[in-house]
């Protein structure tokens, strides 16, 4: 379960306060793929960024049972000092693997990030599209009920898209997720439901294409 309790979240500017959720109150249904849209500086990110933990609100509560990823497609979550490979182990130890199993895992990583002889150099060597494709890779070693995925689209060149793509797609038999995405035909494909932002207040819809529909009259009211 993904609950907010009167979620507010605002950032400092020389005006003030500037809200990106103000009392936010909603719960995200169980066993439920969901598609989030919103305009640019709707707060899609930052949402999922609050319900994966790596982010804050300023005021209220979130709920969560289960087990929740990281953002998937995010740039951030590395240390640029370490290797690849010193990054997929400091994760493992967080989540208690033993030497066996952390070995297991860094094959899968190297294997499926197909980063070659840079899974042994520092991160900051990395062009961006190399350091999205170890996040994904470590992301993709983990079972978690919940994935959380923030336009995944923009990972890597069209074959390892693909890839990433299937590799969703497997965890599906056994998890769920919640999706950014600028692509509706994604979302109408992949998701049960859509939440839409606007202006900081948010409408779910179990009918996707009534979603889609709503979603195209706040687009419309805000050109």
């Amino acid at each position: 379960m993904i609950e907010l309790n009167n979620v507010s979240k605002y950032y400092p500017t020389p005006k003030g306060r500037k809200y990106v959720f103000k009392n936010l109150s909603f719960a995200l249904p169980e066993k439920c793929n969901i598609g989030v849209l919103g305009l640019n500086g709707s707060g899609k990110s930052t949402l999922l960024r609050m319900i994966a933990g790596t982010d804050y609100p300023n005021e209220g509560q979130i709920n969560v049972t289960g087990s929740i990823s990281w953002p998937l497609g995010l740039a951030g979550g590395t240390q640029g000092s370490m290797t690849g490979r010193e990054n997929a182990e400091f994760v493992s130890r967080i989540y208690g693997d033993n030497l066996d199993q952390m070995a297991e895992r860094l094959d899968y990583i190297l294997n499926f990030s197909e980063l070659g002889d840079y899974f042994n150099m520092p991160v900051k060597s990395y062009s961006s599209g190399m350091r999205s494709r170890l996040l994904f890779g470590i992301s993709m070693a983990f079972d978690f009920d919940v994935y959380l995925i923030d336009e995944i689209t923009a990972v890597g060149d069209i074959r390892f898209r693909k890839k990433s793509q299937q590799a969703l797609h497997e965890k599906r038999n056994c998890s769920n997720y919640i999706m950014v995405s600028h692509n509706v035909n994604d979302l109408i494909q992949e998701c049960n439901q859509l939440l839409i932002l606007d202006k900081g207040k948010v409408r779910l819809f179990s009918d996707t294409r009534e979603g889609l529909q709503f979603y195209k009259e706040v687009v419309q009211l805000n050109k």
